[in-house]
């Protein structure tokens, strides 16, 4: 049975309109965020990002700067004027980037989440949200488990948060047990896991191909496959056995492979299920209960037939939810990132499974 998150008793009445589940918010400054940092940290925090991976051209909408200045995604009016009222947005699934969980000192990057957490909640899930539109995502550091669940444990009830997130960089796939208490916490109270890509290769993370591509458009076209060995790791390591009210949304890491990898997958498991006899299904038949994906960046073949193919093989009716990226360079526009789709369809992925997945009205 398909499984649903619960709505909180303090949510807000139900809203018409779309659900897009990867909205990028930012602090107007370093030193805004810095505010909830506590010393140490403070002095020690200069800002996050990618490294060396970095668009070469421009990493954002060009259109995106807010006209009184900040980043792209710092302007809540305009952030609303541009994405909300311009498509018709009931809500929005907000996913900071703390870029947390790369450093060596795992303290810190404990500190950081903490603060971008705090932040968050008192900006746009609070002073920004008076309809409300936004919906926010709890980061942790996954370099340290117990104080990841203590995080979320510090977050569960607030009306706004629907998930805990973390980047896709890692020292090691996310179905592994050192990881279990953050997918206890998140099970236990009722969040959906949230990954996102962004660390790969990263301070003590492992690149997820052989070896460090040369270029921006080589890494960025590979993000997938990330996601793809934490989805293998989840499934073949028991997680949805072991936590059976535990669901991963799969973040801008790509659409079109999931079939190919669970046809292989299953083929495998047919052979090797004495290696895993914790699994009581096959791999794939776990997908409907405990996974979603969003759909930026959506690979769109020239032939909008074949995509409509790869949505029926995934079952996207149950399994797909619509993504922007907003307010990024690759933006998918909710009237032009979609062939023409069967009206059923195009109201479960735009609307209603992320709403019956996140619990929203």
């Amino acid at each position: 049975m398909a499984m649903t998150q619960a709505r909180p008793a303090n949510a807000t009445a139900a809203r018409q309109g779309l659900v897009d589940c990867d909205v990028h918010v930012f602090p107007r400054s370093t030193d805004e965020l810095k505010e909830y940092l506590p010393m140490p940290w403070r002095d020690r925090y200069s800002g996050g990002g990618r490294g060396f991976f970095g668009n070469p051209v421009h990493g954002s909408r060009l259109d995106s700067k807010p006209p009184a200045g900040g980043p792209p995604g710092s302007d809540p009016d305009f952030l609303r004027r541009q994405l909300v009222d311009e498509y018709g947005h009931a809500y929005c699934i907000l996913l900071p980037r703390a870029f947390c969980n790369l450093h060596p000192d795992p303290d810190f990057g404990t500190a950081i989440a903490a603060a971008y957490n705090d932040w968050l909640a008192d900006t746009w899930l609070s002073k920004y949200n008076h309809d409300g539109v936004f919906k926010g995502s709890i980061t942790v550091n996954t370099q340290d488990p117990p104080a990841a669940a203590r995080e979320i444990a510090r977050w569960a009830g607030h009306p706004h948060f629907v998930q805990v997130m973390t980047d896709s960089g890692a020292r090691a796939p996310f179905g592994q047990r050192q990881y279990y208490p953050i997918y206890e916490a998140c099970e236990r109270h009722g969040l959906r896991f949230a990954i996102h890509p962004g660390t790969d290769g990263m301070g003590i993370n492992v690149q997820p191909s052989p070896g460090y591509p040369t270029h921006y458009i080589e890494w960025h076209t590979c993000l997938s496959l990330a996601f793809q060995a934490h989805l293998v790791s989840f499934l073949t390591e028991g997680v949805f056995e072991r936590f059976p009210g535990f669901g991963i949304t799969l973040t801008e890491g790509g659409v079109s492979w999931l079939p190919a990898l669970l046809w292989r997958l299953d083929a495998e498991w047919k052979a090797l299920r004495s290696e895993v006899p914790w699994l009581t299904r096959a791999p794939s038949a776990y997908l409907r209960d405990h996974v979603r994906l969003s759909s930026q960046p959506l690979e769109n073949p020239d032939n909008p037939k074949q995509l409509l193919q790869i949505f029926e093989m995934m079952d996207a009716a149950h399994t797909l939810m619509f993504a922007s990226d907003y307010p990024h360079w690759d933006f998918d526009s909710p009237t032009h990132a979609f062939p023409k789709l069967p009206e059923d369809l195009h109201r479960r992925i735009f609307s209603e499974t992320a709403r019956e997945w996140y619990g929203l009205a």
